[in-house]
């Protein structure tokens, strides 16, 4: 699977996914009340009422808006970031916030109306502690290049979104973006991406230190690497100040080859990216990191995928124990799943050292898409298992886990979305409560927004055990895509 330059088109990193299976948008907008409260409203396995994002109605008047990731500091205390289309038809950067449970107005994230002349989207957010966030995407500048930005919340207060420091060096043929953020503590926070040098398009990571950004540098050691022009960071963790891991792949050669890679910081100095150990596996020479995870300093969690010889992908996890990178393993049971022949691990996320939870689709032998979920418990990766109740759900084929996420050991959201009898995409939920996934869910309230039939969720975040909040896309009856939340407690 050869990937193409990712911020050429403006959106391209946040829809990639997404318009790989269902979405479509276009048209103009719908209102929204301004302010909703989803406590006390009648819940399904403690999930309350999808709802748009208030304010969205109002800064929507294009037609497409989503969710692209949500953050959740502490149970009723999140943030949700994505893009809106205004008026002229340009994409704008929106984050909504979630206090004490209510979700109030989204509003266009400060500064970007400054920064962009053209299209600006915002693909990561990150909450330290209530009120404490960072996000992080990307905007257009006046000569037509992207460039990437980084913005912060203090204290409840968003402050101006301010082009990465050091970028204006590093990205000479102007594009760029922030792919995926992290916050370990108010303030300490790292973001990874791309940009471009001019030549090639080489992956960067950037830290936050007591409040200020640093400059952005290179990934250690993926310039040496990257022989076939092609490098990017997909996902960042930060486990405590100074101390985060990196994740994304190298095209090594001309021919498109490419490896999936880890990068870490400790004590505030990034160390030289490696190739995920154990990719012997990767015989087809096609792999990725997709997502990355970490408990505390030094266990953390990697997944993606890998290719074989004969050209079919399959999900991969590895793990780093105290320091040390184990060798990755093929999900396990994904092997007997995947009658079709493809399975990617989308999504990872560790709650301690040694439990965490994954998240994907595999192929069945007729074709379709399933989705799956697999834990980590004690050090040991289980067998992956069709996500409880999408058996009956998914009449339509096509079930996909995009994002997971674990609040305590055996206690794990995960989100996505599903085909029903109609061919429709229809937003889906699951939940893991003491080491136990339950049966997935149609998510409350999303079929009365979901009217045209494409919805999911693209990002889920767990606070607490049973306090959860996920967000994405749904199209209302015009065929507008409409962006939306919904809590768990």
């Amino acid at each position: 699977m050869m990937r193409r330059r990712r911020v050429v088109i403006v959106l391209a990193a946040s829809t990639a996914l997404w318009c790989a299976t269902l979405l479509a948008v276009t048209g103009a907008a719908q209102a929204a009340v301004a302010r909703v409260s989803v406590w006390g409203v009648a819940r399904a396995g403690g999930w309350g009422k999808a709802i748009e994002v208030p304010g969205t109605g109002a800064l929507n008047k294009g037609g497409n808006a989503f969710v692209n990731s949500v953050s959740c500091a502490s149970a009723g205390n999140c943030a949700a970031v994505g893009p809106y289309t205004d008026r002229s038809g340009h994409h704008q950067a929106f984050v909504a916030s979630e206090r004490n449970g209510v979700w109030h107005a989204a509003i266009e994230l400060p500064g970007t109306g400054a920064l962009n002349k053209g299209d600006a989207d915002v693909l990561s957010v990150s909450c330290a502690s209530a009120g404490n966030c960072a996000a992080g995407g990307l905007y257009t500048d006046a000569s037509g290049h992207s460039q990437a930005f980084v913005a912060s919340e203090r204290y409840g207060a968003w402050h101006a979104a301010i082009e990465v420091p050091g970028m204006g060096a590093l990205n000479k043929g102007g594009d760029a973006l922030v792919h995926s953020l992290s916050c370990a503590s108010a303030g300490n926070c790292a973001a990874g991406g791309s940009y471009d040098d001019g030549s090639k398009q080489q992956a960067f990571v950037a830290s936050e230190r007591n409040g200020a950004w640093h400059a952005a540098i290179e990934v250690p050691g993926t310039g040496t690497l990257n022989t076939g022009s092609i490098a990017a960071v997909d996902s960042v963790s930060c486990a405590s100040a100074g101390s985060c891991l990196a994740g994304g792949f190298i095209v090594v050669d001309r021919s498109g080859h490419q490896l999936g890679f880890v990068a870490s910081e400790r004590n505030g100095v990034w160390h030289a990216a490696i190739e995920v150990p154990g990719m012997a596996l990767n015989r087809g020479r096609v792999a990725d990191v997709f997502s990355v995870s970490c408990a505390s300093a030094g266990n953390c969690a990697a997944g993606g995928f890998y290719a074989d010889g004969s050209g079919h992908q399959h999900a991969f996890v590895a793990s780093e124990r105290n320091g040390s990178w184990h060798a990755a393993i093929e999900v396990p049971g994904t092997g007997q799943l995947a009658k079709g022949g493809s399975a990617y691990t989308y999504s990872v996320s560790c709650a301690s050292a040694g439990n965490c939870a994954a998240g994907g689709f595999y192929v069945d032998r007729p074709g379709h898409t399933q989705a799956f979920v697999a834990s980590e418990r004690n050090s040991a990766w289980h067998a992956a298992i069709e996500v409880p109740g999408t058996g009956a759900l998914n009449k339509g084929g096509d079930a996909v886990v995009y994002s997971v996420s674990c609040a305590s050991a055996g206690n794990c959201a995960a989100g996505g979305f599903y085909s029903d009898g109609s061919g429709h995409g229809q937003v889906l939920v699951d939940s893991e409560r003491n080491g136990v996934w339950h049966a997935a869910i149609k998510v409350p309230g999303s079929a009365a927004l979901n009217k045209s039939g494409s919805a999911g969720v693209l990002s889920v975040s767990c606070a607490s055990a049973g306090s959860c909040a996920a967000g994405g896309p749904y199209t209302d009856s015009r065929h507008h895509t409409q962006a939306f939340v919904v809590s768990r407690t």
